[in-house]
């Protein structure tokens, strides 16, 4: 057995969305723990709803990677639950104030910034996060494993015949095991079923000349102390919450397409003048992730209705199954219910969440 060097940090961090934990997360982790005494993992996307891409809670994945480890190793990590945010700066400080709260928690001081590793592996320009933290060493590994998180959902949710030999070779043997179980149920088969039509989606647009870039429009409409919300009638995220949207048309702005989305959706009792009257900002939306039909550009737009003695009416038609004032005080209670980055673009025009001070 080869002994172990000695820790040459104070803390090692850990970041990713870990969906699931497999052999490549597992190599990372080690290094950390070579790195030095304590460790952060820092779990992403923590609070989304389910999806094929996003399949486990945050505290599911954090148990896939505790199962992974020696007892002893156990000890020595611990693990932060990080929401995405639109403003990077935000989520970087973010980051920080939940690492030293984790560690408070442990009643262990915080680590200083010289003595803090960020273990990762340099990809593309997804991982840009790695070089976002000021005073931290980048500890950037190579990839020494062929296993990746998509690969593994593929088969997760895709051809049951190719499943074991493909998840025995990409997953720890916890993590498999943990699996196991998971994928005979009936919220497996559920999330199986958006995965094909999504894999469906990919397939007709794979004779595209070039990489598809789709342009959507969504609308965030408040009058008082409500915001209206659909509940999606189809999938991709068949019932959950979303603000009222859809794709761009050939022949309109993003402004009139958000027009004729909120009409067809929700048919709200508000004259178009007036109603354009209360556009109070617009913002776009386009992380490269944000969607799970790829590469989808959103296009937000807010409409401020001021303070009414009553609530203009709404009827859900097309795509909404529903259609509804939803109080602003419940959307933090409604995080993992909401469609994609639903939540992050409320957060953005509402101030649902208090911001940190950048540069505390």
């Amino acid at each position: 057995m080869t002994a172990r060097l000695p820790a040459t940090h104070e803390l090692a961090v850990l970041i990713g969305r870990f969906q699931p934990f497999h052999n490549a997360h597992h190599t990372l982790l080690r290094k950390a723990l070579d790195a030095a005494p304590r460790v952060v993992v820092v779990i992403g996307s923590a609070f989304l709803a389910r999806s094929p891409k996003n399949p486990f809670t945050w505290q599911e994945r954090a148990e896939m990677i505790r199962l992974a480890l020696a007892e002893t190793d156990r000890q020595r990590v611990c693990f932060v639950p990080m929401r995405d945010h639109f403003d990077e700066e935000r989520w970087f400080a973010e980051v920080r104030l939940a690492i030293d709260a984790a560690l408070a928690e442990q009643g262990a001081a915080p680590a200083t910034a010289a003595g803090t590793v960020l273990v990762g592996h340099v990809k593309d320009a997804t991982r840009d996060y790695l070089h976002g933290f000021d005073g931290w060493t980048l500890q950037a590994e190579p990839r020494v494993h062929s296993a990746s998180a998509a690969t593994v959902r593929d088969a997760i949710f895709g051809d049951a015949k190719e499943a074991p030999e493909v998840l025995a070779r990409a997953l720890p043997a916890a993590t498999l095991a943990h699996l196991r179980p998971w994928m005979e149920t009936p919220l497996h088969a559920a999330l199986a079923q958006e995965w094909e039509l999504l894999r469906q989606h990919d397939a007709a647009w794979s004779v595209a000349p070039y990489p598809v870039v789709l342009v959507t429009v969504d609308c965030v409409v408040k009058c008082g102390g409500h915001v209206l919300l659909i509940s999606r009638g189809h999938a991709p995220g068949k019932g959950l919450r979303a603000v009222p949207g859809g794709f761009l048309e050939a022949r309109e702005t993003t402004l009139q397409s958000a027009l004729r989305e909120l009409e067809e959706e929700t048919h709200l009792d508000l004259p178009p003048a007036e109603l354009l009257a209360c556009l109070a900002s617009t913002e776009v939306f386009d992380r490269p992730d944000r969607s799970q039909r790829g590469r989808t550009i959103t296009h937000g737009h807010f409409f401020d209705l001021g303070d009414r003695q009553t609530l203009p009416g709404v009827r859900a038609d097309d795509d909404a199954a529903a259609a509804e004032w939803i109080p602003i005080e419940a959307l933090s209670g409604l995080e993992d219910q909401l469609l994609d980055d639903h939540f992050q673009m409320l957060d953005h025009f509402l101030g649902l969440l208090p911001r940190p001070l950048i540069g505390a």
